[in-house]
């Protein structure tokens, strides 16, 4: 069993928690709230920063070549697609890259990414990118699921872009990526008192993500 899937499955609630929000399936029934979106945009911008930063610090935590260049095509996948996915749909808002760059941090926004490079500096490379999971493989899981939901993808919905980017080829390859790199770091026959440690720090990343959607929808 792939260390994803026991993760998963030991932060069953938090997981659907954050994989069913009303945020995400307001967005595959088109009726979510505008504003919502665009705080959600605004926020998200400067969390793949704080991202970017956090595969950064994966590079330098790397024990191998091999690993370096693994972390360095995630670190090009929040960048040059990510960030990239998020100025054009943010300009189709009315959001240029000058109000991206001066919008503050909202608190859950800061909460998440401080727990994410902490976890990073504290913990090895292993517990790093379990704190970078819910992130990286749960928006593909969550695309995946929504663009097969009937009328998710019609053009007449204003998040089908969004939609259609996180279940596309490109993002999809990242994500099983990230599930297989977590058990090349996982040593075999990982310990219950290890498996222990890396659930808490997926189930705090999970929970924190679910709040990241509820902030979207907070007036």
């Amino acid at each position: 069993m792939k260390l994803f899937d026991r993760l998963k499955d030991a932060a069953a609630d938090s997981w659907r928690d954050y994989t069913h929000h009303e945020f995400v399936e307001k967005m595959a029934a088109g009726t979510l709230p505008h504003d919502a979106f665009r705080r959600y945009l605004l926020q998200d911008y400067l969390f793949l920063i704080d991202f970017s930063r956090a595969y950064a610090l994966a590079i330098y935590k790397s024990q191998t070549l091999g690993q370096m260049r693994s972390n360095l095509v995630g670190l090009k996948g929040l960048i040059e697609m990510e960030m990239d996915l998020h100025v054009r749909i943010c300009e189709r808002w009315g959001l240029s890259a000058e109000d991206l760059e001066k919008t503050p941090q909202r608190t859950e926004t800061l909460a998440y990414t401080s727990y994410v490079l902490e976890t990073g500096h504290r913990g090895d490379l292993l517990d790093l990118k379990v704190a970078l999971a819910p992130c990286v493989i749960g928006y593909g899981e969550i695309g995946e699921r929504l663009a097969a939901i009937p009328g998710a993808l019609d053009e007449r919905n204003p998040y089908a872009e969004w939609i259609r980017e996180y279940s596309g080829p490109d993002y999809q390859e990242l994500r099983h990526h990230a599930i297989a790199e977590l058990d090349d770091l996982a040593p075999d026959g990982i310990g219950e008192g290890r498996f222990r440690q890396l659930t808490t720090i997926f189930d705090q990343a999970t929970r924190l993500e679910t709040d990241f959607w509820q902030m979207g929808l907070k007036r």
